[in-house]
C-alpha cells in the first residue's frame, strides 16, 4: 500500500505555527502534495527526515505556489508546463517516480464576476493536454486543489452558488473533459452518494461551523490505477486552513487495466 496526502495549506509559514508538523508526522505519507505555499525559495525551511522536497514557487511575493514531499527522490521534477499564469504563479510541481507520475496542482481561481474564467478555462484544457502526455509515459496520480466544485451534491447550496467563481457551467464541463480523458474521482469512485462532504469553508462566513462547503480538493487518478483505490477520504476535522487534507491510498501491487 502507498499513501498519498495532499492539502491546501493557504500559506506554509502560517500553517507551520499551527500543528502541520504533528499531522504530516502523523499520516507518514509516501507523498505529501501541497499548495498555495506562498513562500519564496529560501523563505522557508522544513526539517522533514526521510523526505525528498520539490517547490514550484510563484514569482509574485506571499502568492499561489506548489510542493510536493516525498519518500522516495523523483526520477525528475516539473514545474514548467508552458502555460504564464501555471508557470509564473508557481501552479504545477509534478515528480517522476518508478511507476507513476505524482501532479500536485493548484488551479487558479475565477474570481469575483468571473473576472479571471478565461485565463481559467485556458488553463483547464492546458492541464488536460499536459496530464494526457504524461499518461502516454505512465499513470498519473493528480492532486490538489482544482477549486471547482464538480457536482451538485459537492457543494453546500448548489442552487445560491449557480454561476459563481467555482461552480460555473464551464468549469465544472472542464472537469468532466478532464475526467472523461481517462481519470478517475477518486473520492467520488468510493463514495458515489456520500453528501455533506467538503473540503473547503469561507472564513468570512465562519461557514465551518455550520458545514456550509465545497469539495474543491481531488486525488484524480489514471484509469490504469482506478482497480487500485483501496481508500480516498476528505480529513474534515483537521484543522489549521480553509481547506482540508484529503487523502488516497493505492494497492499498486493489486491487478489493474492494462
Amino acid at each position: 500500500m502507498e499513501k498519498f496526502v495532499s492539502w491546501n495549506v493557504n500559506g506554509i509559514r502560517a500553517i507551520l505555527r499551527k500543528d502541520f508538523m504533528a499531522f504530516f508526522d502523523r499520516e507518514d505519507a509516501d507523498v505529501f502534495g501541497v499548495q498555495e505555499t506562498k513562500c519564496q525559495e529560501g523563505q522557508v525551511e522544513l526539517d522533514l527526515p526521510g523526505y525528498h522536497q520539490a517547490w514550484s514557487y510563484a514569482e509574485k511575493k506571499g502568492y499561489s505556489g506548489t510542493a510536493v514531499f516525498s519518500k522516495k527522490e523523483p526520477l525528475q521534477v516539473v514545474r514548467k508546463v508552458g502555460l504564464p499564469v501555471a508557470d509564473e504563479e508557481g501552479r504545477v510541481c509534478a515528480c517522476e517516480f518508478e511507476g507513476y507520475w505524482f501532479v500536485s496542482v493548484y488551479s487558479p481561481n475565477s474570481q469575483d464576476r468571473l473576472q479571471r474564467l478565461p485565463i481559467r478555462e485556458e488553463w483547464d484544457a492546458h492541464l488536460t493536454r499536459f496530464l494526457d502526455g504524461l499518461a502516454k509515459d505512465k499513470p498519473v496520480i493528480l492532486c490538489g486543489d482544482l477549486n471547482v466544485a464538480h457536482k451538485p451534491i459537492d457543494i453546500d447550496d448548489p442552487e445560491k452558488n449557480a454561476g459563481h467563481a467555482g461552480f460555473t457551467d464551464a468549469e465544472r464541463d472542464d472537469l468532466t473533459r478532464l475526467l472523461d480523458s481517462g481519470f478517475v474521482d477518486t473520492f467520488r469512485y468510493l463514495h458515489p452518494t456520500e453528501a455533506d462532504v467538503y473540503t473547503w469553508w469561507s472564513y468570512r462566513e465562519r461557514a465551518r461551523r455550520t458545514n456550509a462547503g465545497w469539495r474543491l480538493d481531488y486525488f484524480l487518478v489514471s484509469d490504469a490505477l482506478k482497480d487500485k483505490v483501496a481508500a480516498a477520504s476528505c480529513l474534515t476535522q483537521v484543522m489549521g486552513s480553509d481547506h482540508c487534507p484529503v487523502t488516497l491510498t493505492l494497492d499498486l501491487s493489486a491487478p489493474g487495466r492494462s
